[in-house]
């Protein structure tokens, strides 16, 4: 039976439409984990304590949290090598603790966990196909605080989550690529400019001018693009313009 408190489905569409509004106004990846673990921890009541685990260069990492009592319960985890959110993160498997008071599996995570109040955990993980991502960790003030719907509701909004995370991630990666794209479209740019001035001065083709070009860069060790645009400026007199940037 559910209690009093419990969400009730009108909670989880609220829960839900504040993730889509973090996807649409979050900046960057760290922003949107950062509003995703605030609103992850509102799917408890009374609200949890949130973090995000996943493994960089090896090591457990917290990416973020809604508050520095869920960064501190990850690392005592993370300390001891032992813990739910670690499990998780390894096997991909729902680690449920009701009641920590009763838990017997991991002292040190016990013990730091029961002096900054939390009474119960539910780490979910973060998965796409066979990958997994990382894990979701709740950290309840009370026994029993993702019981029921609240667990029910916590491991939908996970796999919602995961989905806004890859969208958010591709989001991230393409525009990095288009900033590298723009960059080396503009340094194109440059270079043209200085070989058609090289074709005019030297009567040579442009195979040929990008040959000198190119001899000078080795030769004073320095990048194409910056000696094409030693090149622009001290026959016009002004730096190279830029190259037209795409409209996004």
């Amino acid at each position: 039976m559910d209690r009093p408190d419990d969400p009730s489905p009108g909670d989880l569409v609220r829960v839900f439409s504040a993730l889509q509004s973090v996807m649409l106004t979050a900046q960057g990846v760290e922003g949107f984990l950062s509003e995703l673990t605030k609103v992850a921890a509102s799917v408890a009541s009374p609200v949890a304590s949130c973090g995000v685990t996943i493994r960089r260069e090896g090591q457990p990492t917290t990416v973020a949290s809604s508050d520095e009592r869920a960064e501190r319960i990850d690392e005592a985890q993370y300390s001891s090598g032992a813990g739910p959110c670690l499990e998780t993160l390894d096997t991909g498997a729902v680690r449920d603790v009701p009641d920590l008071a009763g838990e017997a599996r991991w002292p040190e995570f016990r013990h730091q966990a029961l002096e900054l109040g939390v009474h119960s955990s539910l780490s979910i993980p973060l998965t796409s196909g066979e990958h997994n991502l990382g894990g979701l960790n709740l950290y309840g003030s009370r026994p029993g605080s993702f019981g029921g719907v609240v667990r029910q509701h916590a491991e939908i909004f996970a796999a919602q989550a995961t989905t806004a995370l890859l969208l958010v991630l591709r989001s991230a990666d393409q525009a990095a690529q288009s900033a590298q794209l723009e960059q080396a479209l503009s340094s194109r740019t440059v270079v043209d400019q200085a070989l058609g001035i090289l074709m005019a001065q030297q009567r040579c083709t442009a195979e040929e001018a990008f040959a000198l070009l190119r001899a000078h860069s080795q030769n004073n060790n320095r990048k194409l693009r910056e000696v094409a645009a030693d090149l622009i400026t001290r026959v016009s007199g002004r730096a190279p313009a830029p190259g037209r940037a795409f409209d996004r």
